[in-house]
């Protein structure tokens, strides 16, 4: 497996050292790597390879290998990677909530990390991922459940229209915390939602060419 440092994580530190929250941002760091370790646990338990696991300044994103024989295999009208593909997009918040509820119900330290500032990062880490913009979690499940009910296709176009409405109505409601709360993390973290938006268009279109030249 191939692990990959995105440099433009040291500008991400250097900011939150200057605003004085890196120990929130290292936190932060650390559930959103176990987060991903439980899509990786999921991916593999469903016979994928890792491929590629990349570190990233909002957090760390695991790829896996499909095989090719695994398009094919169709349940109803969907396809049995689409159903694994949700598994896996579902296990990473799902780890996140399962370390919240320990830490509701019992008094447990975790490398002498505050139990108040794990609940808080574990929440966050795990609402913020099941927000439905592609290629975040929430938009994988929405894309592949989509993908089984109304086929591949569709689920793009309608996969597509849902983070655009999703990333208008965050930036309205961020807009306003923002002019209050006056927190630097929440306009980093609505530009990060827009370059995803922008970026999962322009491939979207490009997907939908060659779906196009190929009817």
């Amino acid at each position: 497996m191939k692990i990959r440092i995105n440099l433009k994580i040291f500008l991400f530190i250097l900011i939150f050292i200057l605003t004085k929250q890196i120990k929130v941002y290292g936190v932060l760091m650390l559930f959103a790597f176990i987060h991903e370790l439980g899509h990786m646990l999921v991916g593999i338990l469903l016979g994928f390879k890792p491929d590629k696991l990349e570190i990233m300044p909002y957090g760390v994103s695991a790829s896996f290998n499909v095989k090719c024989e695994d398009y094919n295999k169709k349940i109803k009208r969907g396809n049995m990677l689409a159903i694994k593909k949700l598994l896996i997009a579902l296990a990473g918040p799902l780890t996140n909530f399962i370390i919240t509820i320990i830490f509701l119900v019992a008094n447990v330290n975790f490398f002498g990390i505050e139990r108040e500032l794990v609940i808080y990062s574990n929440i966050l880490i795990g609402i913020f991922n099941l927000i439905p913009i592609y290629p975040l979690d929430g938009g994988r499940v929405i894309k592949n459940i989509l993908h089984i009910i109304v086929g591949l296709q569709n689920s793009y176009e309608y996969t597509n229209q849902i983070s655009k409405i999703t990333i208008c109505l965050l930036t309205a409601i961020c807009s306003i915390a923002i002019l209050y709360i006056k927190n630097v993390a929440l306009l980093l973290i609505l530009a990060y939602l827009w370059y995803l938006v922008i970026v999962e268009n322009k491939r979207y279109n490009r997907k939908i060419q060659i779906l196009n030249s190929l009817e």
